[in-house]
């Protein structure tokens, strides 16, 4: 039994590392549950009540963030933009685990530079070198951990999609995938593998 108090900690645990408000918010609901599951198994009311609370905060503000309404802009940029340079330096790091080989300090024939604006504040970078056959040979998609919940890379996908093929893009394709989670994010947003040119590679339709 005390296997189901371990593992009600464990949730909660992960939900204070997670940076996504909605995960942490799903994680959390699990760790109560979980809680006022063990509190039921050892006769602990208190326990129930105080989870049971917290579990109706957290499906309240999981509803509320199922309804926010936000507002996403597709803007193109330069490399010498100080707000983007700002954008890499702080999250430099981060952008090595994903994209390691990416370096954004000219502009290169045939590339297309974007950042997604969430409400105004820089959510992805997103840079592809264009080639004649329409494929989008990705050197960087990056969106920032508080908002990898899908809706950044829907947006660019779907809503997007006409701006993408004005540049004369027919799939976005990534020849290399460096981070295993990136490689499951791609798998689930609908990315296939296909052999180009004798290569492995993920590619989506536009």
């Amino acid at each position: 039994m005390d296997w189901i108090g371990y593992l009600a900690s464990t949730f909660l645990a992960i939900s204070l590392i997670v940076s996504n408000s909605f995960k942490f918010r799903i994680f959390s609901s699990l760790g109560c549950l979980t809680f006022i599951v063990y509190g039921f198994l050892v006769n602990a009311f208190p326990v129930m009540l105080a989870n049971g609370i917290l579990l109706v905060i957290n499906v309240y503000q999981l509803w509320k963030l199922t309804r926010i309404e936000e507002q996403f802009l597709f803007v193109p940029i330069l490399p010498e933009n100080r707000i983007v340079q700002k954008f890499l330096n702080y999250y430099s790091n981060d952008i090595k685990n994903y994209f390691p080989d990416f370096v954004f300090d000219k502009v290169v024939q045939k590339q297309i530079s974007y950042v997604v604006l969430r409400d105004i504040a820089i959510a992805n970078m997103f840079v592809a070198v264009v080639k004649d056959n329409g494929d989008a040979i990705m050197k960087v998609n990056y969106t920032v951990p508080q908002y990898r919940d899908y809706k950044v890379t829907k947006f660019i996908i779907e809503r997007e999609a006409n701006t993408l093929k004005s540049h004369g893009i027919k799939k976005l394709v990534y020849e290399s995938v460096f981070n295993p989670s990136h490689l499951q994010f791609l798998k689930v947003v609908g990315f296939t593998k296909e052999l180009i040119e004798g290569k492995e590679c993920w590619i989506k339709s536009i």
